[in-house]
């Protein structure tokens, strides 16, 4: 194991905020996603069970102060069911996004890609939560690839169940709220996802994230982006992300 993967996994087991990594630091995204290779090598996450894209609205880009999308591999050992119970302890600064989700019923190699081409390879389409961590401090100063490396805030996600009726659906038209005991606290549609969020998993599949991983997989899941801010919580709450025509999936932290 390397260095740099090393000191990312001993921030997460000590729950602290990643520091700059200094001489270790990836200096560019390419060498962010060959990092993260790395980190899915060290946590046996080789092929990972799924991607999620960060940054996919404009919205989000101006929040993280990226230039575009960013993308990381899902670990299975992150995939929570649909009404999980979550120990807010045990995350840092832990926060909840509201997602489109999808699963591959085909591969899809890494290269250039269409958004019709995309489409064509999902088998699944069904409303998520991601949960994410604010475990950076001056992102300027971590620096995009080093933000890559370490899967661009990933912590867990939630997928609901599969919409059986999605192909009728203008996905790119569904309204996705997230509520937090109840309040809403953010809402946005498909759209929102450059566009459709079939663009944004050609963008995925097109990314130098799946280059690093050997392409998408069928079976394989897919956070596409949220269409929200992240909501970052102050403590233990129930959490819902409804979108219509999609259906909801919830999750609770105690």
């Amino acid at each position: 194991m390397g260095a740099a993967v090393e000191a990312i996994l001993a921030a997460r087991r000590a729950r602290r905020v990643l520091e700059p990594l200094g001489p270790l630091a990836p200096a560019t995204p390419e060498a962010g996603y060959a990092l993260q290779r790395e980190l899915a090598e060290a946590l046996g996450a080789v092929p990972p069970a799924g991607f999620k894209i960060g940054a996919t609205t404009r919205q989000m880009q101006a929040y993280l102060g990226l230039s575009g999308p960013a993308a990381g591999f899902v670990p299975a050992t992150s995939l929570l069911a649909d009404g999980a119970v979550l120990r807010f302890a045990d995350f840092l600064n832990p926060g909840v996004e509201c997602e489109i989700g999808l699963r591959l019923a085909a591969d899809l190699p890494p290269g250039p890609c269409t958004p019709e081409a995309a489409a064509a390879a999902v088998g699944e389409v069904f409303p998520a939560i991601e949960v994410v961590e604010r475990r950076y401090g001056d992102l300027a100063a971590l620096g995009t690839p080093t933000l890559i490396a370490d899967q661009v805030f990933h912590a867990a996600g939630a997928p609901g169940a599969p919409c059986p009726g999605w192909r009728a659906l203008d996905l790119g038209a569904v309204r996705g709220e997230l509520r937090v005991d109840g309040e809403s606290r953010g809402a946005g549609h498909g759209r929102d996802l450059l566009g459709h969020p079939f663009a944004a998993l050609a963008w995925l599949a097109g990314s130098a994230c799946a280059a690093a991983h050997g392409g998408l997989r069928a079976g394989q899941i897919v956070w596409l982006g949220s269409v929200t801010p992240p909501i970052w919580l102050d403590g233990p709450a129930e959490v819902e992300v409804a979108f219509e025509g999609l259906g909801r999936v919830g999750l609770r932290f105690v």
